[in-house]
């Protein structure tokens, strides 16, 4: 049977059931936290109990897996994440890559072909297809997939550089790819030209923040180069409300594209975007409803009223996600 890796070690890819295919544990700032957060907002066995709960609410709803790609730029810290997959049963798929709108970060910017330090290749090839191969530093837990983005300023350098990177590194070693994009400047068209470029499988690319977008032409465009359709900011309503993201899901479901859209929230335990209890609670006023839960207790229902068929739910649940780590 082909395996995926998740935090806890290799399972099955059978074995990833139900799969949410955006989601963080932890959003930090590694210097944020260090330098404000200890003694003020954050308490670090607090804030892992806090994960383990919400992680295990979500098992309860019959979750069994959740895809999460936290990576250099939204800080990964995978020894934390460890403290909380000990204490869950579900599984937590964690990622590789570079989260940038724009620049590389400096450690990248003067090394690599043509650069000061002029090296045979990218090191950030080195870097990515080490952490799928060898594990993550020496926490042992290896990356299952690639993340980079490509936001509304584009295919700047940095970006590109990044997209580059990755395919290089999906090429060698067969990791799938999810890119962020902006759907609002309908980014995704651009990653589909650099992978298609760099011969990357589209079948093994998820098209991040692609529910963003209500236009069934773009979305339809994408699905057809072989991606999938990440439907996956649920509780973002800033972005695109629950009714204009189930609307634009039942057409995409009626056109026949059920088997290429994956579902999730890009929700996270604890983000340091809002930083206290009193930030917190805002962010919770705001978006009620960006939690891990929505899809299960609200989301599902509403599509299955809608037409959606159990057989279509699982295709976005099941067969997509499983099929991409495949």
């Amino acid at each position: 049977m082909p395996t995926v890796e998740t935090v806890r070690g290799p399972i099955d890819t059978a074995d990833l059931g139900a799969t949410l295919m955006h989601e963080h544990v932890f959003v930090l700032s590694t210097e944020h936290l260090q330098n404000y957060g200890a003694g003020d907002w954050w308490d670090e066995d607090e804030r892992v109990a806090d994960a383990v709960d919400q992680l295990n609410e979500l098992k309860a709803l019959g979750i069994d897996t959740i895809v999460d790609p936290t990576v250099w730029g939204l800080g990964r810290y995978i020894p934390r994440v460890q403290r909380v997959a000990e204490q869950t049963d579900l599984n937590i798929v964690v990622a590789t890559g570079l989260y940038t709108y724009d620049e590389v970060p400096h450690q990248y910017e003067h090394r690599g072909p043509g650069l000061l330090l002029d090296l045979p290749r990218d090191p950030m090839v080195d870097d990515f297809v080490g952490d799928i191969r060898d594990g993550i530093a020496d926490t042992g837990v290896k990356a299952a997939f690639l993340k980079c983005v490509v936001e509304v300023k584009g295919l700047t350098p940095g970006v590109e550089r990044t997209l580059r990177a990755c395919a290089a590194a999906h090429r060698e070693t067969g990791a799938p790819i999810t890119v962020h994009t902006s759907s609002p400047a309908q980014a995704g068209r651009l990653a589909v030209q650099v992978f298609r470029d760099e011969g990357v499988d589209l079948t093994k690319v998820v098209i991040g923040h692609a529910g963003d977008s209500n236009d069934l032409d773009y979305l339809g465009e994408l699905a057809d180069a072989g991606c999938l359709l990440g439907m996956d900011r649920f509780g973002l309503d800033l972005y695109n409300p629950t009714s204009s993201r189930v609307d634009t899901i039942v057409a995409l479901a009626q056109r026949g594209y059920a088997d290429r859209m994956v579902l999730a929230h890009d929700a996270s335990c604890y983000i340091d975007y809002f930083p206290g209890p009193d930030a917190q609670a805002a962010k919770a006023q705001i978006a009620p409803n960006w939690n891990y839960t929505h899809i299960s207790r609200d989301v599902l229902p509403v599509l299955r009223e809608r037409g959606v068929t159990d057989e279509q739910v699982r295709q976005m649940l099941v067969d997509a996600p499983r099929r991409y780590f495949e």
